[in-house]
């Protein structure tokens, strides 16, 4: 994407929500390039929604989902020190504990490279002060593995990095280059049989990480909303699922379940992805 940040008026964005709860929706996910930023180019701008003013402001967007009385579910929100205002809000119930935080790397040399904040040390310490504020914090993010000019020595900081932030959901793209991007300029590129390497055992790192995470949530009970029901049952996802990129929650049910249901489960088994579980 090229371009500036263009933040759509709070109001409209409060309307079409609204207009989706009236319709039956049971899940909103606030997705944009930056969401953190909303409201940046409009210096914050007051808006009004349902004749009550309201700031062109993340926190004070959420704050408004969260009284609609649905999953309010956040995506590409980069961790500016604002973003600790929103896990109050997750701790007291009003939006998902739930943040998709596009890190892309932990090494400060890479992250250089790729012209982003190289402030993997104090992000680490948010990470934990977020979870002793609202232990339910789900995290998601997206790396790339094989930047121009990422050492060996890089990756495996990378790879230290994850055992120490224990991400929960982490998705993985090997770098490829793009027509026109800066990266392709810069020294040092990384073979394509040194980035498949590299992902393999990225991949074979975090699912370890995922696997164990998971696994904590046996035996514990959780929320389901039911995206699909086949013969072989009902599929769903729990507060710490995404559409679609996530994992998914199998029920067992003795009851009938359709789609839009949200139901109370125990977990009774778990995979690095998946869980089993089934209706109280």
């Amino acid at each position: 994407m090229r371009g500036k940040l263009v933040s759509r008026p709070v109001g409209d964005v409060l309307d079409e929500a609204q207009r989706l709860v009236k319709a039956g929706v049971k899940e909103l996910l606030v997705i944009s390039q930056d969401t953190s930023a909303y409201g940046v180019d409009v210096k914050y701008r007051t808006g009004f929604w349902n004749g009550q003013p309201v700031k062109t402001r993340m926190t004070e967007l959420c704050e408004a989902l969260g009284s609609l009385g649905v999953w309010v579910r956040l995506h590409y929100v980069y961790p500016y020190p604002h973003v600790d205002e929103i896990i109050p809000l997750m701790a007291a119930g009003k939006v998902l504990p739930y943040l998709d935080i596009p890190f892309q790397h932990a090494s400060p040399k890479v992250l250089k490279a790729m012209k982003r904040p190289a402030f993997e040390d104090r992000t680490l310490a948010r990470i934990k002060a977020w979870r002793e504020q609202c232990p339910e914090l789900v995290i998601r993010s997206t790396f790339i593995v094989g930047f121009p000019g990422e050492t060996e020595e890089d990756f495996q900081y990378l790879l230290d990095w994850l055992t120490e932030a224990q991400l929960d959901r982490v998705g993985c793209f090997q770098y490829s280059p793009v027509e026109g991007a800066p990266a392709n300029e810069l020294a040092d590129p990384v073979p394509d049989d040194v980035k498949q390497e590299r992902w393999e055992r990225f991949m074979a790192h975090q699912q370890a990480i995922s696997a164990a995470r998971l696994q904590q949530r046996v035996g514990r009970e959780i929320e389901v909303l039911i995206d699909e029901v086949d013969e072989q049952g009902a599929i769903g996802r729990s507060f710490f699922d995404a559409p679609e990129i996530d994992g998914n929650v199998y029920v067992e049910s003795n009851q009938p379940l359709k789609p839009g249901d949200k139901v109370r489960c125990r977990i009774t088994e778990a995979d690095e992805y998946d869980l089993w579980a089934e209706t109280l």
